[in-house]
């Protein structure tokens, strides 16, 4: 502990007496200050003993002495101490009285004792202290390595709840809790969860103090800017110096933990990348052997194939970091709170994705893409990321498209792969954050023909029937939708539109004449009803 002014008393070769303010003589002392000046205010920082000898104060004035003394406790001033045989024999009254009064601890210091020894038992204490502080510190700092090293983060928390005797919890990226110790202590950290995403949005490192039933520092884990986890201490009391060393070490530990070199990284995204192109190339087995561990239980399970594109392709992360780095990381860390298993491979100015059937890592993708689409309508900037990771890009700077195939083994990775291709097409033309295939298996053909590309087609196919319609020389389009619509029959067609059958065969040949092409052929047949659905679609 440091010194206390009853450490100080107590001291042999100091030979103090109380004279006043016994009952707070616990109070720590930060340093002793010899001061004879009448107002040594403005140089206190608070915490001092002060020593005097009365050299230019009035101490039998009991006014000017309930001001003096006033004023020290005022400037924080846990003690005085007064010399007496130098200018006085005893302490005046009028001074004990005012530190009587004001709650102010009042030593007297014998003649024989010199300021100067007070001086050095105090900072002798603090140098005590702090090398216990210190000393412990290292031996925490051992004792949370150790745990780290053979029990995870569970067993770093518990060895941290025990260093503080308090209890500690660890949180991912989302705000979730991920492990804490002791259990009792898990209802206290989920009430946290909002404070947490609050030191999330703030670049790291950050930190935090939170009142409620215990003090709780709230501290970001992160090499980045951005905080991948957070790390909860709670005690019933400010944190003392061994207990700062401990929740360092625990921070430094955690953050190797919850972070992986770059190194290791870049080498399990070429592991990745070598299995993907083994499994697009229908060589299962030897993706299935290069995997092993690493990816080996994602492939022994359906699987989703995810491609995302946005205008920017860098894969940055943090505030500012572009929208495919933050869906890397609302994937990971789905994936990683669930236990899944989850390939991710930046290809050029794509990022393909592979995650379990169902799993959390595509239900947090499409929660990503829900919340851009909606902050995109809304005319507002994203300020989450499906939950798990806050979007810090604005919609209006950067459009992310995704495609998302249907559920797939090993060897139908490479009709998976086209699959995401074409709703990631379909995403694109729609100004869709997110198109699933099995939308576009299971829906009409008809929301496809709103490309700008069918559209110039039907036009310039349909343009010279509806140049002689305008003329008043009949109703050829209108003619030629009811006889495609009846297949080819003559009467029926005729009859929707209240002509003579013989009518209908000579508009229809009048089509043939002016599109210079044979209504025989099914495939003119197919384009023409295309292109009167396409210009139908656009209110033409």
């Amino acid at each position: 502990m440091p010194p206390t002014l009853a450490s100080l008393v107590h001291h042999s070769t100091l030979k103090l007496t109380v004279r006043a303010g016994e009952d707070r003589l616990d109070v720590p002392v930060r340093w002793a200050h010899a001061s004879e000046l009448a107002d040594p205010v403005p140089y206190m920082e608070g915490g001092e003993l002060l020593l005097i000898t009365a050299l230019k104060l009035d101490a039998e004035d009991q006014e000017a002495m309930r001001r003096y003394v006033r004023r020290l406790v005022g400037a924080g001033v846990v003690g005085l101490g007064f010399a007496v045989g130098v200018h006085y024999e005893e302490i005046p009254e009028a001074l004990v009285a005012a530190a009587e009064g004001e709650g102010l601890p009042l030593l007297e210091v014998p003649r024989r004792t010199p300021f100067l020894a007070i001086s050095k038992a105090v900072s002798a204490a603090i140098a005590a202290e702090q090398y216990r502080a210190v000393t412990a510190g290292f031996a925490a700092q051992r004792e949370l390595t150790r745990q780290a090293l053979t029990d995870g983060p569970e067993g770093l928390l518990g060895a941290l709840a025990g260093q503080v005797d308090g209890w500690a919890a660890l949180y991912d990226a989302s705000g979730a809790v991920v492990a804490v110790a002791p259990e009792w202590a898990e209802r206290r950290a989920g009430r946290l969860t909002t404070d947490v995403e609050r030191l999330r949005d703030r670049p790291a490192p950050a930190s935090a103090v939170v009142g409620g039933e215990d003090r709780v520092e709230l501290h970001s884990l992160g090499s980045g800017r951005r905080a991948r986890a957070a790390l909860a201490v709670g005690t019933a009391a400010a944190l003392g110096t061994a207990e700062r060393y401990a929740v360092h070490s625990a921070i430094a530990l955690l953050t190797l933990t919850t972070e992986r070199s770059r190194p290791l990284h870049a080498a399990e995204q070429r592991i990745g990348a070598a299995v993907l192109r083994m499994l697009l190339a229908g060589e299962c087995d030897h993706a299935r052997a290069v995997a092993g561990d690493l990816y080996g239980g994602l492939l022994d399970a359906p699987f989703r194939l995810i491609l995302a594109e946005s205008a920017s392709s860098s894969f940055a992360t943090g505030p500012g970091g572009d929208l495919l780095g933050q869906l890397v990381e609302v994937v990971e860390a789905a994936a990683a709170r669930a236990g899944e298993a989850v390939l991710v491979v930046p290809d050029g100015e794509r990022l393909v994705v592979l995650a379990v059937d169902g799993g959390a890592a595509v239900a947090a993708c499409g929660a990503f893409a829900v919340e851009l689409e909606t902050a995109r309508a809304a005319g507002r900037e994203p300020v989450s990321g499906g939950g798990s990771v806050p979007v810090l890009v604005s919609a209006e700077e950067e459009e992310l498209v995704v495609g998302l195939s249907a559920p797939a083994g090993p060897i139908a990775a490479a009709a998976a792969y086209k699959q995401a291709e074409q709703a990631l097409s379909v995403a694109r033309r729609r100004g869709r954050c997110l198109v699933e295939h099995e939308e576009l298996a299971a829906g009409s053909v008809l929301p496809l023909l709103g490309d700008d590309a069918v559209r110039a087609f039907a036009d310039s196919l349909l343009r010279p029937l509806r140049e002689h319609d305008a003329t008043g020389r009949g109703d050829l389009v209108a003619s030629l939708r009811a006889w495609l619509s009846r297949h080819g029959q003559w009467d029926a067609a005729a009859a929707d539109l209240g002509v003579h059958r013989h009518t209908l065969r000579y508009r229809m040949r009048r089509v043939e004449e002016i599109v210079g092409r044979s209504l025989d052929d099914p495939d003119v047949r197919m384009e023409l009803w295309l292109a009167l659905k396409a210009t139908a679609a656009a209110g033409e």
